[in-house]
């Protein structure tokens, strides 16, 4: 054990959030998300939802100053009348740890998961909110 880290965070997403560089992108993606997405590298946090796993991740994980979209976000199917309200949450959290907020983008489905499997890791969740998967670009500390 060690002081001041949330519980959530596994050794093995420590040790991967360790490894990461400079532009490095970690996945955290919801239930729903397909197995097709998934680089060879892939933490599983069963029965955690996003908004819980990014507050802890960004505690410790810069984001990517030197870009202008450091967060990608999956767009919302054309013509799909739902509206992911969870990202307002997940702004909420970035506005705790991130100056100016999470600067997040916007592309579509297959892009996602095509930038998905470039990805250096994925960390699968029971998230259920639709449309809640997000991408995080590393920065420097």
């Amino acid at each position: 054990m060690l002081k001041g880290i949330p519980g959530i965070l596994s050794p093995e997403l420590l040790k991967i959030m360790m490894e990461m560089g400079h532009g490095d992108e970690l996945v955290i993606a919801d239930g729903n998300f397909p197995r097709i997405g998934y680089p060879s590298r892939v933490v599983r946090l069963d029965g955690h939802g996003i908004p819980e796993i990014l507050d802890a991740v960004l505690q410790f994980f810069p984001l990517d100053k030197y870009v202008d979209h450091p967060v990608i976000l999956m767009e919302v199917i054309p013509g799909d009348p739902y509206i992911p309200e969870i990202r307002e949450t997940y702004r909420e959290i970035g506005n705790k740890y991130q100056e100016g907020g999470l600067r997040e983008a916007f592309i579509p489905r297959f892009e996602f998961y095509d930038r998905t499997v470039k990805s250096y890791a994925v960390v699968t969740t029971s998230e259920n909110s639709l449309y809640a998967n997000i991408i995080l670009k590393k920065g420097v500390v």
